[in-house]
Formats: structure tokens, sequence, C-alpha cells
């Protein structure tokens, strides 16, 4: 059954977001955002009213038919909320899906796994060098980035954290069956004032490959379009009601 603080929670959340994220540059972030970690921490998917489902509860939950032929998207999202300093929902993955390697400019972000468990890795991008890319860097603007962490979360594990300038691009795969995770982007991606999602491809291999000799280590990325096996679908958000 859900906890008693099931309906308050995800209202808490939002609130301790839009105080942490009015002012990302005043004397109080760090203290904030340390709260906003906290409360986080805390959430758990039935809060939310969700519960693991594999593609056929999914398809089932998309409600007015599904596009894209029929298919079921490798991911989906349930928005929650939206204000100008922050944006919040849940990316469900279906077993075997990956979100890929993306960025967040000017952005901050927390990410906390709801169920099943995610393989995140997390690089930050470089000054440019006066070294050239690899020769397989001929197909699109390259970049120079250091590749700092790959590591497994599940719902015991804290949220994943990024800001500006340290973590900011990942990429997040389901391992081993489907997952979600609770999602707060701040400020919200807006092309018009410069934060548009750009897709990338490590060139020297995948993060959802083989575990790097050592890290952090430096690597050069690709620029690329979105790949045409990802694209992610609308579910309505089942659970307890947000007012900001």
């Amino acid at each position: 059954m859900p906890r008693d603080n099931m309906a308050s929670l995800i209202q808490r959340v939002a609130r301790q977001a839009r105080i942490t994220f009015r002012s990302p540059a005043g004397p109080a972030f760090g203290e904030n955002l340390h709260r906003l970690q906290q409360l986080l921490d805390e959430v758990r998917a039935e809060d939310l009213h969700l519960a693991p489902r594999g593609p056929s509860a999914a398809a089932a939950a998309a409600g007015g038919g599904i596009p894209w032929g029929g298919v079921v998207p490798p991911v989906s999202y349930m928005h929650i909320c939206e204000t100008e300093s922050f944006s919040m929902g849940v990316f469900l993955l279906r077993s075997g899906a990956c979100i890929p390697l993306h960025d967040h400019p000017g952005m901050n972000g927390m990410l906390k796994v709801l169920y099943g468990t995610l393989r995140i890795a997390c690089m930050d991008t470089l000054s440019p060098a006066a070294a050239a890319p690899p020769p397989a860097a001929a197909g699109g603007p390259c970049h120079r980035a250091l590749y700092r962490s790959r590591q497994h979360y599940t719902p015991a594990s804290p949220p994943c954290l990024l800001s500006p300038h340290t973590d900011n691009l990942h990429q997040i795969d389901a391992v081993d069956g489907p997952a979600a995770f609770l999602d707060i982007l701040a400020p919200p991606y807006d092309p018009q004032h410069g934060r548009d999602c750009h897709y990338y491809r490590l060139l020297e291999g995948s993060p959802a490959g083989a575990e790097p000799p050592a890290l952090p280590r430096e690597v050069w990325l690709m620029e690329t379009p979105q790949a045409s096996d990802f694209w992610c679908g609308g579910e309505p958000y089942p659970g307890p009601r947000v007012c900001l």
C-alpha cells in the first residue's frame, strides 16, 4: 500500500525544486539543493502510483492508440509539472532501452530511480585542444570530453546529479528489465534560449559497451542526429497532483 505521506511528498519535492532553482546563483543554492536531494531520495514508485511493467502494460497505458505504426516507444515520459525555472516528470524505459548520450546545456538536473536498474555514463565537455580528433570523426562536429563515471543506479541509490559543468552529458541504459526514474531539469529545455538537446557518439567505443580501462579519461565525441531507433512517447501521469 502507498505510504501515508504519498500525496504530499511529490508536492514537497516540487515546491523545494521551485525554491532551489529560482536563484541558482544565490548564496543559499547549495543548502537548498541538498534539501531537494534529500527529499528526492525519499521518493518511491508507489508514491507516484507506479509499478514495474512490461511492453504490453506500456502499450495499454499509452491509451488512445499508439503511433509509430503500432510500435511501443522504447521510452515514455509522464509530465508532472513545469515552470520557467524547472520541469519534472517520469521517464519509463522498456527492457533494454537506451536514452542515447546527450547534453543539458546550461542546466542542472537530478535523476532518481523509481524501479529497475539503470546504467548511467557521465561525461563533461572540455575546452578545444590543438590535437586533431581521430580519423573516425569525419562525420560531424567533434568535441573533447572527460568520461567521468559509469555506474549502476537502483531505487536504493541516491539521486544522480548533474550541473552545467559536471556530468552534463550522460547516457542512460535500462539493465535486466524495465526501469523508471523521476527527472528534474532546471531550467527546462528551451531551444529559443540556447537550451536544445544534442546527441553524441563516443568515437572510442560506446558507453554501453565494455568498461573502459580507467576512469576518468579524455575521449572524443561526435555530434550526431537523434538515433532513428530512439524516440519518446507520452503517457498520462497517474500520481498525486502537483500545484505550484
